[in-house]
């Protein structure tokens, strides 16, 4: 990359040049393919050459080179591509920073939210799970992120990818209190874990309660990781991942692997975790909160048909009072205001006395699972951000291993 101290910066950008130049030129940079860059940004494939060589003629040389076979940058374009991504980046960071003062992200989640807490405690199961869906649905996977439908061991699933070689592979089960939520519903989560990672993703469709109740998502999700090792993945690059309640059934996963002497995972990132089943966090009653609008009774009831009697105090189901020991590498996220902050934080205390190496990452947000919201909301996507760090740390730990 050249020193940008040492090159004269012109007195002025040429006022031509617009956003769609700098963000077509990156999609191309990205892909090296005009046709790729171009479903990306929604344009035809000869709209964005056009927009390309108008960029290059405004910036006075050739930015790439291009062949019948093959786009490639120029020296001038590798530089280039730097500044670009720096002003879109900064851009897209202001313009959030500035929505967010305004109060438009915190208006916008609420009237998410407010779907689910509009079926208010009279409505039965089926319609809080529609309600959930239909949440879900108004998201979409990143557009450079591929889904296709896997059999897992058994187990219907989704497999989602930025890339068809991407090496990080995550295992991520799904939050909804065991009873809601659906692997076709958090494609868009999924998605977006996986461009962050660069990896693939999992999300396999375990099985729900009351109908099915524990330990049948554990068998799930055990079958489902268990599948990704029987395809050749290495543990060391595996990481299981979930919110919620599905944080909890993450945890109930590496503690089920650990007591049949099976591979753990290279580490788990547990997003906002539910993992006190008692349900203590959620007030009576929670009124007019935008993260959640249940009551500890609803929680609870939930919690009642996921154990269908199974005992509350057996800690496969109940982490905190289980002994960690030997557990991987966990990456914990909550907001400042989630209400099960305080379950997050008793987690990396408990797991840290046992060994465990954690880290806890607190957001400025009060609302619960706020990474659902990764598209508008920027703490979301810094955490995100966060993911893909730890993956990374992860996956240099396993090559030092190896070299060991």
């Amino acid at each position: 990359m050249t020193d940008e101290a040492s090159v004269s910066a012109l007195p002025q950008a040429p006022d031509a040049i617009e956003l769609r130049h700098l963000r077509g030129f990156v999609a191309v940079a990205q892909e090296l393919n005009f046709g790729r860059a171009a479903a990306r940004l929604y344009l035809s494939a000869p709209a964005l050459s056009r927009q390309v060589r108008t960029l290059e003629r405004l910036v006075g040389c050739d930015l790439l080179r291009r062949s019948t076979h093959r786009v490639e940058l120029t020296t001038a374009g590798e530089t280039f591509l730097d500044c670009a991504r720096s002003l879109l980046r900064d851009l897209d960071r202001g313009l959030s920073v500035t929505r967010a003062a305004g109060g438009e992200f915190a208006a916008r989640i609420a009237r998410f939210w407010a779907v689910v807490g509009d079926t208010g405690p009279e409505a039965g199961l089926q319609d809080l799970r529609d309600t959930c869906e239909e949440l879900h649905a108004r998201f979409s996977p990143p557009p450079e992120v591929g889904v296709r439908p896997v059999n897992t061991g058994g187990v219907p699933s989704f497999l989602l990818s930025p890339r068809p070689d991407a090496p990080v592979r995550v295992l991520y089960l799904h939050g909804g209190a065991y009873v809601t939520g659906s692997a076709f519903g958090y494609r868009a989560l999924a998605g977006a874990i996986a461009a962050a990672v660069d990896g693939r993703v999992v999300v396999p469709e375990f099985r729900l309660a009351p109908e099915h109740p524990f330990p049948a998502a554990l068998e799930d999700a055990v079958r489902a990781y268990t599948w990704l090792l029987d395809t050749g993945a290495d543990p060391r690059q595996v990481v299981v991942s979930g919110d919620s309640s599905g944080a909890g059934l993450a945890l109930s996963l590496l503690l089920t692997l650990r007591e049949h002497d099976l591979p753990q995972p290279g580490g788990a990132m547990l997003l906002c975790p539910s993992v006190d089943l008692t349900c203590r966090a959620f007030p009576e009653p929670v009124e007019g909160a935008p993260s959640s609008r249940l009551t500890r009774a609803e929680v609870r009831r939930f919690v009642d048909m996921y154990l269908a009697g199974h005992p509350i105090d057996d800690p496969v189901v109940s982490p905190l009072l289980a002994d960690l020991s030997g557990l991987p590498p966990l990456l914990i996220q909550v907001g400042l205001g989630d209400p099960v902050r305080d379950e997050a934080r008793n987690l990396a205390a408990h797991a840290r006395a046992h060994g465990v190496d954690v880290r806890l990452e607190v957001y400025p947000t009060s609302t619960h699972v706020f990474q659902v919201f990764w598209s508008f909301l920027p703490e979301a996507a810094d955490a995100l951000a966060g993911l893909g760090r730890f993956t990374r740390d992860l996956a240099g730990r396993g090559i030092r291993r190896g070299l060991a």
